[in-house]
């Protein structure tokens, strides 16, 4: 089947499964339509078992769809452009401190806490994997998905100083720890004989090995992250000018267009984070550009476009991870059960992280009743870690297990927490939930 062929088949089952959703379901059209995919592959897998293989058709279509292809260099710039194209800078600059701290130093803490919990389950389960193998897991599960946070936070009610932060975080820790997983990757690859939990209990050194240096790993981390934003800030700011001169809307949607995909494509030719820069130029663009550049009619149309396009491709987006389960391995039990024990590791690292960075900081402001029990439950993890999980190298040691607990956290994470972090957000009083979070220094 050629491309368009595919595209075309993958759009139709996205537009009957939503108006399924949204005639019959009624959930929140990301999660219902990866639910009603989700039933449908168990479906088929089912009905092998009495005979009818109809599943194999249909893995044979998936293999075809490079997910981690599709999504990482395809569809996450569109979607980060357009959320980070309706985020306030305002009210982003007056979270900077818990935003910058959870997508940054939470990040790192999680991936920490996240890879050593699994480091030591798996030798329990009697399958020792080296320690950084399970960092690179912790690295890919830890970011929360700006994809999957926003759309569900805003249907919540969530109030605007919580939204600010969970979507504010979002945004910028994908940057963060895609950046991180790429590192530990090339690590991990160059460092195969790293002890395992085994070897650590026993007291074994670890074997003499040849990762790249700390200077190398800083020079990468430049490049990824300070690279970004300065192609963000630049290309940003040339379309701001081009947006300034002229009162078209066409011109001006094309514009916008053409920054999101030209200046991910860039960061990513030049080895920087496509997803930073892509973020710090809708950041821009949605506020400088909204303020200064664009007519009330042009950014009407601008805001419509990227709303739509937005949506399409998260509905796209959670049929493909949906569907995704006809193409993983589930008939070893251990893995299946790994994945069922790291839903509440994740959620331990997160809680830990997010009470970390709220604690430090609730001398210098007041935060929103349960802020730490809401920001952990809605931290949700999304389509990235899946692409993410795709993405690793054949050869590295526990490849088959990490696509497994990667797929099993996602699914938990939007279908359950997805669909009952209105619960935790109900909790807030009602005197509490128009007001920002207030302290001076914020």
């Amino acid at each position: 089947m050629d491309p368009f062929h595919l595209l075309s088949l993958t759009l139709v089952t996205a537009a009957l499964l939503s108006w399924l959703n949204h005639r019959f379901i009624r959930l929140p059209t990301t999660i219902g339509v990866m639910i009603i995919a989700l039933v449908m592959s168990l479906g088929l897998q089912g009905f092998r078992l009495v005979g009818l293989d109809v599943e194999t058709p249909v893995e044979s279509l998936l293999e075809r769809i490079d997910f981690s292809h599709a999504l990482l260099d395809i569809m996450l710039a569109f979607l980060l452009f357009a959320g980070a194209l309706h985020v306030q800078i305002d009210n982003l600059l007056g979270q900077k401190w818990i935003i910058t701290g959870l997508a940054t130093v939470g990040v790192l803490v999680s991936t920490l806490l996240v890879g050593g919990m699994v480091f030591y389950a798996a030798d329990a389960f009697g399958t020792p994997l080296p320690f950084l193998t399970c960092l690179v897991f912790g690295a890919l599960i830890s970011p929360t998905d700006p994809i999957a946070v926003m759309g569900i936070l805003k249907q919540a009610g969530a109030p605007k100083s919580l939204e600010t932060k969970i979507a504010g975080e979002s945004l910028f820790n994908d940057g963060i720890g895609v950046v991180l997983f790429s590192v530990l990757v090339t690590v991990a690859m160059a460092s195969g004989g790293e002890a395992t939990a085994v070897d650590v209990a026993a007291g074994g050194a670890t074997p003499a090995i040849h990762p790249p240096g700390a200077s190398d790993i800083a020079a990468l981390v430049a490049v990824e992250v300070v690279g970004a934003i300065v192609l963000g800030l630049l290309f940003g700011w040339i379309t701001f000018r081009l947006l300034r001169s002229v009162d078209n809307y066409q011109v001006e949607v094309l514009l916008t267009l053409a920054l999101c995909t030209g200046v991910y494509s860039l960061a990513d030719a030049l080895h920087s984070s496509g997803p930073l820069a892509v973020v710090v130029a809708g950041l821009l663009i949605g506020n400088t550009g909204r303020r200064y550049a664009l007519s009330k009619r042009t950014a009407e149309h601008v805001d419509t476009f990227w709303e739509l396009v937005d949506e399409i491709l998260n509905v796209v987006l959670f049929v493909l991870i949906g569907m995704e389960v006809l193409v993983l391995d589930f008939t070893d039990g251990s893995r299946l059960a790994m994945g069922l024990l790291a839903i509440p590791l994740v959620l331990a690292a997160r809680f830990l992280a997010v009470g970390g960075a709220v604690s430090m900081l609730r001398r210098r402001r007041v935060f929103t009743p349960h802020a730490v029990k809401i920001m952990t439950w809605g931290g949700l993890r999304g389509g990235i870690s899946v692409a993410l999980a795709l993405s690793l190298p054949t050869t590295l040691e526990g490849r088959e297990l990490f696509l497994v607990m990667t797929y099993v956290v996602v699914v938990f994470s939007i279908v359950v927490q997805g669909l009952t972090i209105g619960r935790l957000i109900a909790m807030i009083p009602d005197d509490a939930r128009g007001s920002a979070d207030t302290g001076h220094g914020s």
